[in-house]
């Protein structure tokens, strides 16, 4: 292995990394498509299979996530009690995708993965509740009480309301008050990107944080700290699967070593970065320019995943 080979990983996966820690969403959403986009441009040498590409891309996303995690611990907003109904339907679910990836076409995968992107894309790009703010003579004090007065507004609705609450007291002294989240029947939609993930190494992040803080209105601190612990939880039983089953088939060297050795640094850092400047991009912004480029990747997945069919022969 040529371990210079993937050098300019490093920098990519330290923007990677911070974004996901900021946005909640999982860094493998980026990876994949880099790995099966971009690589081919830059030479034969570069590509990998779909499957390796889903392995990798999650193997790389536990230490990023695992890092995140920490910085989200120390700030003290993860809600452990919320958490474990996601991982306990995610993570067996997660595995069984795991399993079933070397069993699906090159060209699925692909194409699978270019339609997730639409579905997220989409629902990221969606109207989300805002603060309404006058436009005229407004101050950044006033801004500031017109966004104190909303949290406090939707705390207060859930006190008020015949669920149970629970509160989240960051390190800072900050608390959040929120009715407790409930799964039911969404629980579906988390076992949905549990298999996702396993198959296409996208799905329990961008499921786990809308139910949190669009379906229960969770605090988007809290909600995007708790996402984060899901993810972590569900993405390391699920990548360890996927490294057994490449080792299993192609030994050690199945697995591009000499690009995780890049790529997994650089994720550690980008943990610790992305929960210390989380908040100071408006989270609906971030949603926009990430829906955005989540419906452009789908686009180039699109016509990967053609190609692959054609050179398949699965069209003759």
């Amino acid at each position: 292995m040529d371990f210079s080979l993937y050098w300019f990983m490093f920098p990519v996966s330290l923007m990677v990394a911070t974004i996901a820690m900021m946005s909640g969403i999982g860094g493998a959403a980026f990876f994949t498509p880099i790995f099966l986009v971009i690589f081919p441009l830059l030479g034969p040498e570069y590509v990998i299979t779909p499957v390796q590409a889903v392995g990798t891309a999650l193997f790389i996303e536990t230490f990023g996530f695992s890092s995140g995690f920490v910085g989200y611990y120390r700030k003290g907003l993860i809600d452990f009690k919320s958490a474990l109904p996601f991982i306990a339907v995610a993570v067996p679910v997660g595995i069984i995708g795991a399993l079933l990836a070397s069993e699906v076409p090159g060209w699925a995968i692909t194409g699978g993965y270019a339609l997730l992107m639409v579905v997220l894309g989409t629902v990221m790009l969606r109207h989300h509740e805002e603060v309404e703010i006058p436009l005229d003579d407004v101050t950044l004090e006033e801004v500031e009480e017109a966004t104190r007065l909303h949290t406090s507004e939707r705390q207060t609705s859930a006190v008020e309301s015949s669920q149970d609450t629970r509160t989240i007291t960051g390190r800072d002294g900050h608390s959040y008050t929120f009715a407790i989240p409930r799964q039911g029947i969404a629980s579906v939609v988390t076992a949905i990107g549990a298999l996702l993930t396993g198959l296409l190494s996208v799905g329990i992040g961008e499921v786990t944080m809308p139910q949190l803080a669009k379906r229960n209105r969770v605090p988007i601190p809290v909600a995007a700290a708790t996402s984060v612990l899901v993810v972590i939880v569900t993405v390391a039983l699920t990548s360890f699967t996927h490294i057994a089953a490449l080792v299993k088939g192609g030994g050690l060297s199945a697995v591009p070593w000499h690009l995780v050795a890049y790529a997994v640094p650089a994720v550690v850092i980008g943990g610790q970065i992305g929960p210390r400047i989380q908040g100071r991009v408006p989270h609906k912004t971030m949603e926009q320019v990430i829906g955005s480029l989540f419906l452009v990747i789908a686009i180039a997945m699109v016509f990967v995943a053609y190609n692959k069919f054609m050179l398949a022969g699965v069209g003759h």
